[in-house]
């Protein structure tokens, strides 16, 4: 579905500083690190352009003056904070940038290897205030888990540390401008911690499926990706 978000703006979180990969050299944010020569953050670009997202906003930090260049020869939109406010904080901070009535969200830090579109059109259907995509993996243990039931509805999160299968949040969300609106000004606010689980019971859906998925999250993570997308680029 090539235009599929045309009618959605596109939020990229992208203001954490990546204190985990402070062990690997160099020293820009974990969006601008380099993967097969580019920017991670251009992977994610360039998949909701092929989606047909025509406005695309940066959510950023830490260090906002790094992506400057990326973001004009991208164009692409930043929402800056004055002080570091978390993944809902800083999406509600983006709030007088957006225009659409429905949005995506995404993580700044990881790549689902999805048809965007089908989330949106799944957001659409079941008239959801929020949908968030999730990711079958073997071992959820750092992650921690999502359940769901029969129709998709998010019943609660469990906390990271059990191993085996599981869903997890990949990253992911399509949302009501309204969802944004409701989460507190001025402070920091985690969306996962805070925003979803005050979601759970008000149409709130998550949506599974087996799909490539990774996150550069760590250095043993970061260390995958070259070859996550030299894979994907040959399938």
């Amino acid at each position: 579905m090539p235009d599929a978000l045309a009618g959605l703006d596109v939020v990229i979180l992208a203001g954490g500083r990546g204190t985990r990969l402070q062990s690997v050299p160099g020293d820009v944010p974990k969006p601008l690190r380099p993967v097969n020569g580019r920017p991670f953050l251009s992977y994610l670009v360039e998949q909701v352009r092929a989606a047909g997202a025509r406005r695309v906003i940066l959510s950023l930090g830490y260090r906002p003056e790094a992506f400057t260049d990326f973001a004009a020869r991208e164009g692409l939109e930043m929402s800056v904070e004055k002080e570091a406010l978390g993944t809902g904080g800083g999406l509600r901070n983006a709030l007088p940038l957006l225009r659409a009535e429905t949005l995506m969200a995404m993580n700044g830090d990881s790549y689902a290897a999805v048809d965007l579109g089908l989330l949106a059109a799944l957001q659409r259907r079941r008239k959801a205030r929020a949908t968030m995509l999730l990711a079958e993996v073997e071992d959820a243990s750092r992650y921690g888990r999502v359940e769901i039931d029969e129709d998709g509805s998010v019943l609660q999160f469990a906390e990271k540390g059990e191993a085996g299968p599981g869903l997890i949040n990949a990253g992911v969300y399509v949302l009501q401008k309204s969802v944004v609106a409701e989460i507190p000004e001025g402070r920091p606010v985690s969306l996962e911690r805070e925003t979803f689980p005050s979601l759970i019971g008000n149409r709130f859906f998550g949506e599974p499926g087996t799909f490539a998925f990774m996150d550069i999250g760590t250095p043993e993570s970061y260390a995958a990706s070259s070859e996550f997308f030299q894979k994907a680029r040959s399938r």
